[in-house]
């Protein structure tokens, strides 16, 4: 396997492989790799001939500094999974200042409102910092598809909309969420869970699954304060926000319209670990 952390040497190796006429799929990844991640670069490899998977945590999509400085950090154990998957993986690296050319900052992005809502209102400048490194990637290796999971659905809606706004021109692939035995969406933040609250965390996967249920039947005002009283009744977690929103403007939603698809996300506190999760309701 070729690990690459200079976008020289990285861009000089993919060119030869498009003189090939070799098309190429980008995984990006902070590392920490577990199935979810794993599910993306398997369909990456069924649908390109090589892929390259980044593995960087990215500083300037963290408001709180704690949080960047607790992100699990795995790298020799990532290359261990990512190499008996397939031969036609290359990983690409790179060091913060190699990526930001000594410039660590955001690029400040105009979404339409989509980082507005949910993580949005809590994490401030997120979606800046995310719109800026999957738009640094994209220009470096320039994929012909990339690939990202919906678990961050809104983070999908918004990195859509950053590739629509910059004309560029590759294809972004959403993957369905990939979930532990007990229902808990797959996440990196998963391991700094007690095993207790692992098992316990199921509860935010059933809560789902049951808003799903009443969605049509109760109105997102009473699903919505269901799912509140629940998470008020549950000593273990604590519930940062749950909305039931549009699909594609993320619009929180009063009414709920017969030609419009929703989803319900959520954000919930563990063993102070944020974890989020979504569902397509209809």
């Amino acid at each position: 396997m070729k690990i690459f952390d200079r976008k020289k040497e990285l861009n000089t190796f993919t060119l030869k492989k498009r003189e090939k006429d070799n098309t190429i799929g980008l995984v990006p990844t902070m590392g920490a790799l577990h199935s979810g991640h794993l599910s993306l670069v398997n369909k990456a490899l069924l649908e390109n001939d090589l892929v390259i998977v980044s593995i960087f945590v990215n500083p300037t999509q963290f408001d709180k500094k704690n949080d960047l400085d607790k992100y699990p950090r795995t790298f020799n154990k990532d290359i261990e999974l990512l190499r008996q998957l397939s031969d036609n993986i290359v990983v690409f690296a790179p060091t913060v200042d190699e990526i930001y050319e000594g410039n660590v900052v955001s690029q400040n992005y105009e979404f339409d409102g989509l980082d507005k809502v949910m993580e949005g209102k809590f994490r401030s400048g997120h979606f800046d910092g995310v719109g800026t490194i999957v738009e640094l990637f994209l220009r470096t290796v320039a994929p012909d598809r990339a690939y990202f999971g919906e678990k961050d659905f809104q983070q999908l809606q918004i990195i859509r909309k950053m590739v629509e706004i910059k004309n560029l021109p590759y294809t972004i692939i959403g993957c369905p969420i990939e979930r532990e035995p007990h229902g808990l969406a797959m996440s990196s933040r998963n391991e700094r869970l007690s095993k207790n609250t692992r098992e316990q965390a199921s509860f935010i996967y059933t809560t789902l699954k049951a808003a799903k249920a009443e969605f049509g039947t109760n109105s997102a005002i009473t699903i919505t304060d269901w799912v509140k009283s629940e998470f008020e009744n549950h000593p273990l977690f604590d519930l940062e926000y749950f909305e039931i929103a549009e699909e594609i403007t993320l619009t929180p939603v009063l009414k709920i319209q017969d030609n419009q698809k929703y989803r319900a996300f959520i954000a919930v506190y563990a063993d102070g670990v944020r974890l989020i999760d979504n569902i397509r309701l209809n």
